[in-house]
Formats: C-alpha cells, sequence, structure tokens
C-alpha cells in the first residue's frame, strides 16, 4: 500500500485519542444541553472537539468544525484546502446509548473531499480513504501497523434484495424515489443506522444506496463521501443531481442520494 500522509496519520491518532474521551463520558451520566438550533450536545462533543483540534491545529490547514466557531464565508472562500470535522456525529443516538455514533474527519481541496475518515469509539474501528490512497478499515490496535490493514474494493453486485441505508427517523412511504427503485430492482430492504457509521455498511457492500432527505451539515458526510469516490462510489444532491461541494457559503447540504455504483438509479 502507499504510504499513508503524515497529516492523515495525525488525523487518525485524534480520532483515537479523542473517542477514549468520549467513551468515558458515554459510560457515565450523560449531561445534555441544547444548543441554540435546538440540537443537543454534551461534554463528549466538547472533549472531542478539543482533542481533535489540538491535533490538528499545528498541520497550518484550517478548520470547519461543528463545535467550532465558524468563520465568515468572505474568508473561508480563500482556502484552498480545509478540514472538516464532527467530533461526535450522532449525539441524539449517544444520549439514547445505541451505539451508533462517530468520528468524522474529512480533508477537503477546492471543494472536493480527498481524504475521509469515520471512527467508530464503540467499536474501536476506523476506516479510511481518499483520492488514489486507497479505502482502508483497522481496529485501534492496529493503527500503528498498515500491514494489518484490511484493504476494502469495491464490491461488484449489489444486494438483492437491494439494501438502502437510512436514518433511524427515515419514512419510506414518503419518497416517490422509493417506489422507482422497486420498480427497477424488484423488493427493497432498509439498514436503518444513525451517524456516518451508515459509511462502514457502504463501503463494505452491506448497503447500496444511502438516501437523506433530512437536514445534514458538511461535516456529516464529507469524510464518508471521500470513502466512497475512492470505491467508484458517488454522492449527489437529489435537488439538482450535481455531486456535493463542500466548503459552501451555507454548510448546509441539500438532501442527497449516496450510490456505491453511479448507475443504481
Amino acid at each position: 500500500m502507499k504510504t499513508i500522509p503524515h497529516i492523515y496519520v495525525t488525523a487518525i491518532k485524534a480520532s483515537i485519542d479523542a473517542s477514549a474521551h468520549i467513551m468515558e463520558v458515554y459510560q457515565s451520566t450523560i449531561d445534555v444541553e441544547i444548543k441554540n438550533d435546538g440540537s443537543p450536545v454534551t461534554e463528549a462533543d466538547y472533549r472531542s472537539s478539543k482533542i481533535i483540534s489540538a491535533y490538528l491545529e499545528p498541520l497550518n490547514i484550517p478548520i470547519t468544525g461543528e463545535e467550532r466557531e465558524k468563520n465568515d464565508y468572505s474568508v473561508r472562500s480563500q482556502w484552498e484546502e480545509n478540514w472538516s470535522v464532527d467530533p461526535l456525529d450522532g449525539t441524539k443516538m449517544f444520549i439514547m446509548k445505541n451505539d451508533e455514533f462517530s468520528i468524522n474527519i474529512a480533508h477537503i481541496k477546492n471543494g472536493i473531499p480527498v481524504f475521509g475518515l469515520i471512527c467508530s469509539p464503540v467499536e474501536r474501528k476506523i476506516i479510511i480513504g481518499g483520492k488514489d490512497l486507497g479505502v482502508y478499515l483497522f481496529n485501534f490496535e492496529n493503527a500503528n501497523d498498515v500491514s494489518q490493514w484490511e484493504k476494502i474494493t469495491p464490491k461488484e453486485q449489489v444486494n438483492s434484495p437491494l439494501i438502502i441505508a437510512c436514518s433511524r427517523s427515515f419514512t419510506q412511504s414518503k419518497y416517490p424515489l422509493i417506489n422507482t427503485l422497486r420498480e427497477q430492482y424488484g423488493e427493497v430492504d432498509f439498514l436503518k443506522k444513525g451517524s456516518a457509521l451508515k459509511f462502514f455498511d457502504l463501503a463494505l457492500g452491506r448497503a447500496d444506496i444511502y438516501l437523506r432527505y433530512a437536514p445534514t451539515m458538511e461535516w456529516d458526510i464529507a469524510a464518508g463521501q471521500a470513502i466512497l469516490n475512492e470505491l467508484g462510489g458517488e454522492v449527489r444532491s437529489l435537488i439538482d443531481d450535481e455531486i456535493l461541494k463542500y466548503n459552501k457559503k451555507s454548510l448546509y447540504n441539500p438532501h442527497f442520494i449516496v450510490r456505491t455504483k453511479p448507475t443504481l438509479v
């Protein structure tokens, strides 16, 4: 395998260190705050953000993160690259203690995610991928030994029935696209899961499509897009069918579809 650039090695170390602090909070009584936008936040979110920032800031690449103060677009628009960080994706799942939460770190260049890392603190697993890097899965214990990493390659066939990854709150009856998929592939099945952990299933061939009609932010899916891109998949807007871009004026994503193969629908 190719040598992993040092900035990505640093991101891996950051996610493992942050995971230990997340799990410390997870195994105790979780106190919840409500942010101005109505979303919950916990001590684990803050601690993880602080730790990841401490690792990434010396690399002198600007950071956009969920729990960080956001730079105005007049500043961000001048960036050629940036990190996009969600220090605890799936805070609601974290509070429910259903294990479905992750750390997401993506490296963005000129609006395109060129590297992604998704870390499961509970399973102690990390998946990384990026442009011309390949996609790899490994345990925390093997993080320093790349010879132990599992190289992930694209799955040749789609699942039968077709597997659609979606959020826990997804209601299939609301969306005509589901009927289109049934007409094309026959019966479909659903894999409901919180956070970016759905990208593990997409990358490993356990799901074929991910549909998202609810609001998300750039740091929720940038890492997953980098990983899926390297496996030949894509993430497109359900509004205008364009490939999703990052470091936009609005950090919200449009509703989107993730395909493990561009020909799926």
